[in-house]
């Protein structure tokens, strides 16, 4: 396999998984990159729900500016950012975002290709080895089913995508005639991101699920108690916020309370110039 990387390896701070006596993960050309391993975790369903976002130095995830919502702004265009997202959408079955995220970003495709041309194949290769499908299946919440029509994941013939929404959602989205698209429908009102995440396994074998957001699905995601890790990378860009101009956190829609908040344990971290790359297991509260 082989592995052009960022440019240069990631600086290795603290990894649990270096000290444990579990099977390498990850092919060594991988390895050799990341600075350590990255072993699957056995969850309690079969089914790993893990997430990826970028947060500037001061806790926010967007600058809610138009084409400049996404990620990359906030990374800077970090190479090492979008090589680990290459990663992490090279081991999901499918990858899961919100219809705002699919608004502001119609041309994106949630594959590693996409986002790491330059090691494509080799993620491909790391596919291929673990008996994944080409592509992860393209996801989409949507409560009210409106949703970008013309977006490019929607009319590649090699990608399979999927609009998880309500029974309203469904009738609106019926009536797009985006006939390469399947709908699974999760609820009356509210999408019942659980039994989403079950027909995602049912329907099309599905058992490594990566959340990208935004910070509103994200927050739908945490309060159903979904994600098992997060992986985190924090930026050095400062964004800031006024009464005119709202910038999100990394969750939204959700306020905990102190008897209820949930906590992340630190898995690893590492470094790359002025950004820091960190793991976290989910431990939530039961009230």
């Amino acid at each position: 396999m082989i592995i052009n990387g960022p440019g240069s390896a990631f600086e290795l701070f603290f990894d649990e998984e270096n000290s444990s006596d579990h099977q390498r993960g990850l092919p060594e050309a991988i390895t050799a990159v990341y600075g350590g391993d990255w072993v699957l975790p056995d969850t309690r369903d079969g089914i790993y729900c893990y997430s990826n976002f970028v947060m500037s130095h001061d806790g926010r995830a967007s600058f809610s500016v138009a084409g400049h919502e996404g990620g990359a702004d906030v990374s800077a265009f970090n190479p090492h950012d979008q090589w680990l997202m290459g990663l992490l959408r090279a081991r999901a079955d499918a990858v899961i975002v919100g219809a705002n995220t699919l608004r502001t970003e119609s041309e994106h495709e949630w594959t590693s290709q996409f986002i790491c041309p330059s090691d494509a194949e080799g993620f491909a290769q790391l596919r291929r080895l673990e008996g994944r499908q080409d592509a992860p299946v393209q996801v989409f919440v949507t409560r009210s089913g409106d949703i970008t029509k013309s977006a490019t994941v929607f009319h590649q013939k090699d990608l399979t995508s999927v609009i998880v929404t309500t029974v309203s959602g469904a009738e609106r989205v019926a009536s797009l005639g985006l006939r390469s698209v399947e709908v699974i429908v999760a609820g009356s009102h509210d999408v019942d991101l659980n039994h989403a995440i079950a027909e995602l396994r049912r329907r099309f074998g599905v058992s490594s699920v990566l959340c990208e957001g935004g910070p509103r699905v994200y927050g739908a995601f945490v309060g159903a108690q979904l994600i098992d890790e997060e992986f985190l990378t924090l930026s050095p860009v400062l964004i800031g916020a006024d009464e005119n101009n709202r910038r999100p956190g990394l969750i939204e829609g959700l306020a905990l309370l102190p008897a209820s908040a949930h906590r992340a344990r630190l898995l690893s971290v590492r470094r790359a110039g002025d950004h820091l790359f960190m793991r976290t297991a989910f431990a939530y509260t039961q009230v």
